[in-house]
Formats: C-alpha cells, sequence, structure tokens
C-alpha cells in the first residue's frame, strides 16, 4: 500500500509514493517533537544570521520570528497537529511556518540540513536537561547532608561482605552517598563542556556555500564555540554516549543506596523507618509496608544501562558522515534523562523524611565484635606485631561467641589471659563510643570530624 503525498516538503525527487507503513516506519515525530522548542531556538538564531549575511530581509526575518512564536504558542497549547507524513520535527516545524507567513517560510532553510539541525538541538536539549538533573542532584546532596548533621552522633554498624565490620556512624554513612553525587555532579558538569559545542553550519556533511557567520549563531545559542569539522559534527553521538554513561553510574550509584533503604527497612534490620508517602501496601497481607520507591529506582538502574549499551551498539559499526540509524539515538536519551531525573527527584523528596531508628542500629553493631580491630590496634600500640595481635584478638572472639559476650563485656582478668599487656585501659577503646571518636582523621567516622566533613561540603558543593 502506498500513499500519495505531495505535500511533504522532500517529496519532488521521487516519482512513486512512499508507501504508507514506510512512511510511519521511518518517521521519528512521535518522539522527537519533544525537541520543538529547541528547534525553535535553534531557527531563530539561524535566520538572525541569515538576516544579517544578507540571505534574509529584516522584513521576512521578523515574518519568522513572528511564525515561530505562534508556532510555539500552538505546541504549548496542544494545538499544533503533528503530521507523520513530514516526518520530524524540523518538518512539520517547517511547514507549519510556510503555511503561516509563505516563501520566507521556505528560506529558513538555507544554509542548513537536517543533519546539522536535529545534532544542534540534541545539544540544545541535553544541555538544558543536563543542568536540570545538577539541580535535583544538588538537592538530593542538600537533604543527605541535613540528615547526616542530624545523625552525626548515632552509632551503627560499618560492613563488609554485609557482616559487621567496624563502627561507624549513620552521618558518616549518609556523607559516603553524599561523595558519590559530588563524582555524579562533576561527570555530568564535564559532558557539558562536550555537549555545549554547536554543529549548525555543518549542514549536510560538508558545510555550505553560504557566508555564514558561525560564530553569530554559536553566541545567540550559548553555545562555547562552533565544531571544528563538519563530518564529526552531523555523525557522531558520543557525546550523547558519554551522557548516559553518566547516567548510569548515577543509577549505579542510587540502586546500591535503594538496596541498604530496603535491607535497613526490613524487620530483619530495623534501622530506619520510610515515610509512608514512599511507600505501599500488600492486596492480601496488611501488616506489609513495602519500600516501592527504592525498589522501583533499583530497577530502573538497569533501563539507563541497557541505554547507554543501545547507544554504544548504535554508533560502532557506522561509516561518516550521517546515518538513519541516528534516529535511533533520540529514544534512550530521551529515557535516561527522564529516568534520572524522576529517581533523583524521588529520593531529593524522600531523604528529608528518613527517620533512624538510633536503639537498633545500636544494638547491631554490638552483635558482631565491631571493635575487634580496634583492640588489635591497642595492642600493636603496647608493642606486639599486628599477626600476633590478630591471633589474640582471635581468641578474645572465641570467647565471647562461646560466652555470648561482647568484647566490652569481657573480664579484664579474661583479657589478660590472651596478653598480659591489656591493662584497664582497653575498656576506653572497645567501646562503641570509644572505637567511633577515635578515628578523628579526614575521613574518619568520629563525630566532630563527621560535623566539619558537612560542614566543608556545604561551602565546597552547595
Amino acid at each position: 500500500m502506498t500513499t500519495a503525498n505531495k505535500d511533504k516538503l522532500s517529496s519532488a525527487r521521487f516519482s512513486e509514493a512512499t508507501d504508507a507503513f514506510v512512511e510511519i516506519f521511518t518517521a521519528s515525530v512521535d518522539f522527537d517533537q519533544r525537541m520543538a522548542q529547541q528547534d525553535i531556538q535553534g531557527s531563530i538564531a539561524h535566520a538572525t544570521m541569515l538576516c544579517k549575511i544578507g540571505i534574509l530581509t529584516e522584513t521576512e526575518r521578523d515574518d519568522i520570528f513572528q511564525g515561530l512564536k505562534q508556532i510555539g504558542e500552538e505546541i504549548e497549547r496542544g494545538e499544533f497537529q503533528w503530521s507523520v507524513q513530514q516526518e520530524d520535527v524540523h518538518m512539520n516545524l517547517e511547514a507549519r511556518l510556510t503555511e503561516l507567513i509563505g516563501i520566507a517560510g521556505k528560506k529558513l532553510h538555507t544554509g542548513r540540513s537536517r543533519n546539522d539541525q536535529v545534532a544542534t538541538d540534541i545539544r540544545l536539549y541535553m544541555r538544558s536537561e543536563i543542568n536540570s538533573i545538577i539541580a535535583v542532584i544538588t538537592r538530593l546532596q542538600t537533604a543527605l547532608l541535613d540528615l547526616a548533621e542530624q545523625e552525626a552522633d548515632t552509632i551503627m554498624p560499618g560492613f563488609t561482605h554485609l557482616q559487621v565490620a567496624q563502627p561507624v556512624t549513620f552521618g558518616h554513612h549518609l556523607m559516603a552517598w553524599f561523595e558519590m553525587l559530588v563524582r555524579d555532579k562533576e561527570r555530568l558538569e564535564d559532558c557539558l563542556k562536550r555537549v555545549n559545542i554547536m554543529p549548525l553550519g555543518a549542514a549536510a556533511l560538508a558545510g555550505t556555500s553560504y557566508p555564514i557567520d558561525r560564530e553569530l549563531t554559536s553566541e545567540l545559542l550559548g553555545f562555547s564555540r562552533p565544531s571544528a569539522n563538519s563530518l564529526d559534527s552531523v555523525s557522531d553521538r558520543d557525546f550523547a554516549i558519554e551522557f548516559t554513561a553518566a547516567g548510569s553510574i548515577i543509577m549505579m550509584h542510587l540502586s546500591r543506596f535503594s538496596e541498604e533503604l530496603v535491607l535497613w527497612a526490613s524487620a530483619q534490620f530495623s534501622f530506619i523507618e520510610l515515610p509512608d508517602a514512599f511507600c505501599t501496601g500488600s492486596s492480601i497481607m496488611p501488616q506489609k509496608k513495602n519500600p516501592d520507591v527504592p525498589e522501583l529506582v533499583r530497577g530502573k538502574s538497569g533501563r539507563v544501562t541497557g541505554h547507554l549499551v543501545s547507544l554504544l551498539m548504535l554508533m560502532k559499526g557506522q561509516p561518516l558522515a550521517y546515518n538513519k540509524d541516528n534516529q535511533e539515538d533520540k529514544e534512550p536519551l530521551f529515557d535516561t534523562a527522564d529516568t534520572l531525573n524522576n529517581c533523583l527527584r524521588a529520593f531529593a523528596d524522600m531523604v528529608p523524611h528518613i527517620q533512624a531508628k538510633p536503639e537498633n542500629m545500636y544494638s547491631a553493631a554490638k552483635k558482631g565484635f565491631a571493635t575487634a580491630t580496634d583492640l588489635a590496634d591497642y595492642l600493636v600500640r603496647k608493642g606486639i606485631a599486628f599477626r600476633d595481635a590478630h591471633e589474640v584478638v582471635g581468641l578474645a572472639v572465641k570467647l565471647g561467641l562461646e560466652s555470648e559476650r561482647d568484647l566490652s563485656e569481657i573480664s579484664l582478668a579474661e583479657l589478660q589471659g590472651f596478653s598480659a599487656l591489656i591493662t584497664e585501659d582497653v575498656f576506653d577503646i572497645l567501646s562503641l563510643e570509644g572505637s567511633v571518636a577515635a578515628r578523628q582523621h579526614i575521613g574518619g567516622t568520629a563525630p566532630d570530624t563527621v560535623r566539619a566533613a558537612i560542614k566543608t561540603a556545604r561551602a565546597a558543593y552547595l
């Protein structure tokens, strides 16, 4: 089945109408219409430049501005009639512009191609999305700092292999997530440097014979500079891959955070209480409070990682310059941006309302001989080699296991049976409070050190 469409702006070359299925199959307007405002923004800058070099008259430029403004308003109101026959956002807007203002609308495409047009739209879109994501990361970081400051003295077990290792504070643990987000934000800021380069003017692949002023267009659109090579400008999507890679790392971090929240909120841990507004119940078990938001964020991490792989595979076999394959870059890119914004927003809204359960955290920290390393360090300071100290502590832990006592609950006489160098002062370091407070170096768990780290972080990153 074919469809005759002589109204199509690019149809003159063809004597046979496009197959109806192919027309739908190859169209991108259903998803790239999201970039309509960026397309209008780029067209306004392009028209300004064309007027400066004498391709457009001032009247034609002003008509284009007015027409694009009306189109933008129609889109905002949901009144714009999108047509799959016009294939994409660019042709839809150009067709409507020509309908509104006549021949001047057709002149707008002088000196550019849909290839450099879409590459420009994507970069404008990504620039906006990256700034939005950075802003919500900052909001989440603020929430983490506030909660960390509140819980700087709250002792909990630190884990390796999900086994109790050494005591830390809840505030110190939250600051670990803050630091991950610092790097996440830095990766996006660095990515933005490579996104913010203007491809407009590269045309289809070889530039244009018109005396265009790319510096002017770049300045009007807020880019740092025009791109340096026309072939590269329209064909590569490494900036989108880089963004998705940074997004995958962010989602990996949020997934790990989610896993801990799910564990901590369980009855088996009961370290925290998640806010009701971010949980759901069960259809048949009335006692359930399911941590749906962390679970869903943990699940959504996979789709962003999948988008990264998808974009890498999309680009890996393409010769220069532009190929239709690149139409497939937008949906994974759009979904990555949406997923990042939504997941980060969910966490930024949820974290301020997380309630710690200090008694449960403290009790858990006492169950796993969390101060065993402190006892080994104590013996080393008394002159025993670490490996020998390690053996002594192992014997003390064995006694604790057999008698169901923490190291701090074993008597001095019993401890001295393992080493005569142990004296009364050992109990200063065997307590959870003593262990945490002893680590006063930069990055340590001491509450005062955690508070100092929070103060530094507020000044440096917010």
